[in-house]
């Protein structure tokens, strides 16, 4: 159970060797005994996780999982949960890809839209069962400032967690009278693997900067929050510059 200062017991992580996913779990180990369950492919990089956790003091298991491998996902659920209630499950996965190839090619094209929306969807949905028969418990759905206004420069990948956004904001809704807490977060620009060699954009953060917007949060029951919260502010101007001035943006 999630204690009186918001910090959980347990938590899920859908996205093991996400790097923003691992600071959040990282910062909640270091505030008090955590099980942390790692759901990715396995791989070196999962195994080094696991063992930094374990260095901090955590518990940790790992298990098998492929976003694409949607016939899958319910059972990835169902051994997550299989050793007792998951007080925070975060959903860390997902694909950046080339945005010119994206729409130019359709295997990429298909591919960011199962892995980013289809897959997050279907495990949204096997999530809110296990969530309401236990009857507690928070979901954070990592999205991004990129699905708020769709550009042309990245459209593919903006339309999927423009999707994303959605459903999770939404999910949000139906499971609060079952007392079920979905928070949306909205990174911006992220110094990791995922955007090694691309020129930094502003207002770009880091995963532990990520981490502890999202561990405030879910302390506060926030449904949707910016990482960092100036991107709020930003994204309010930008959704209502007109579409001619906004395609001339250099953005």
């Amino acid at each position: 159970m999630i204690n009186a200062v918001g910090t959980p017991q347990s938590l899920l992580l859908l996205g093991g060797t996400s790097e923003i996913g691992l600071a959040i779990a990282e910062n909640y180990a270091r505030q008090r005994s955590l099980t942390v369950t790692l759901a990715a492919r396995p791989s070196e990089r999962l195994d080094a996780a696991a063992e930094k956790l374990r260095g901090l003091g955590a518990t940790v298991r790992t298990i098998a999982f492929d976003a694409l491998d949607l016939d899958s996902h319910q059972k990835v659920v169902d051994d997550a949960f299989a050793e007792g209630d998951v007080d925070v499950t975060v959903l860390a996965f997902g694909l950046l890809g080339d945005a010119e190839q994206a729409w130019q090619d359709h295997a990429t094209g298909v591919e960011l839209a199962q892995v980013n929306y289809t897959a997050p969807v279907s495990l949204g949905i096997a999530l809110a069962q296990r969530l309401r028969k236990q009857g507690h418990g928070s979901v954070v759905a990592l999205s991004s400032v990129a699905g708020e206004r769709v550009r042309r420069s990245n459209f593919v990948y903006g339309s999927t967690k423009a999707g994303f956004d959605g459903f999770f904001l939404g999910l949000g809704e139906a499971l609060r009278p079952d007392g079920i807490h979905v928070t949306v977060v909205r990174p911006g620009f992220v110094h990791s693997k995922m955007t090694e060699g691309m020129k930094a954009a502003p207002l770009a953060t880091t995963p532990d900067k990520v981490a502890e917007v999202v561990v405030n949060a879910v302390r506060a029951r926030r449904e949707l929050v910016w990482a960092p919260g100036q991107w709020r502010l930003v994204m309010s101007v930008l959704r209502h510059i007109p579409r001619p001035i906004f395609r001339r943006l250099p953005i």
